[in-house]
């Protein structure tokens, strides 16, 4: 179920990396596709900024303006599409705050208080991603190294303690630790 989750998860990135490369081509088709998989959470962020819905529309039709223009800058190997895009719409509906005259008192450290800091869902995707894949790669592991992994490095104890606890040399415990992270790191794609 999760490999379904995390391969559509996938497909859907690289849908939108493709869409960004032909909107830097010229392609003008490629906006209406980048629109329709961001523009809930770019709208998202605009409203929660702007705090008016139809402030909100105006800056997300600048953000869209600006994505289009700024299409060739961006990098798949640098951040992902929805990242560029958030930081975008943010800068644009913080400049739309800073325009607005009822903002006028308002010193930047107000508008700062008012940007949620929360991580941005594209983040936290990536985060659910990652524990997916690592709880898969302990499961590959042994029960004796997964166990000492999971206790020396989730619960804190020490190889002391693991030792006393299982009646297991510390020695054999920290080359069970040591033999794990290296398969997991292989697992993980880590170098």
């Amino acid at each position: 179920m999760q490999d379904g989750a995390e391969n559509e998860m996938q497909a859907a990135r690289q849908q939108l990396v493709e869409a960004m490369a032909d909107a830097a081509s010229g392609e003008t088709s490629a906006v209406k596709t980048i629109y329709d998989m961001t523009s809930a959470k770019l709208f998202g962020i605009c409203l929660r900024i702007c705090g008016d819905r139809e402030a909100a529309e105006d800056v997300l039709q600048d953000v869209y303006v600006k994505v289009w223009r700024r299409a060739s800058s961006f990098d798949p190997a640098k951040a992902s599409p929805i990242s560029w895009m958030a930081v975008i719409a943010r800068n644009a509906s913080i400049d739309w705050c800073r325009r607005e005259t009822r903002h006028a008192g308002s010193s930047d450290d107000t508008l700062m208080m008012a940007i949620d800091d929360a991580p941005l869902a594209d983040t936290r995707l990536e985060q659910v991603e990652m524990r997916a894949r690592l709880i898969a790669c302990l499961e590959n592991l042994s029960a004796d190294q997964s166990g000492a992994i999971r206790l020396a490095f989730l619960e804190g104890r020490t190889y002391q303690q693991l030792s006393q606890d299982q009646g297991t040399p510390v020695g054999t415990l920290k080359s069970w630790v040591r033999r794990g992270i290296a398969q997991l790191k292989a697992c993980l794609g880590d170098d």
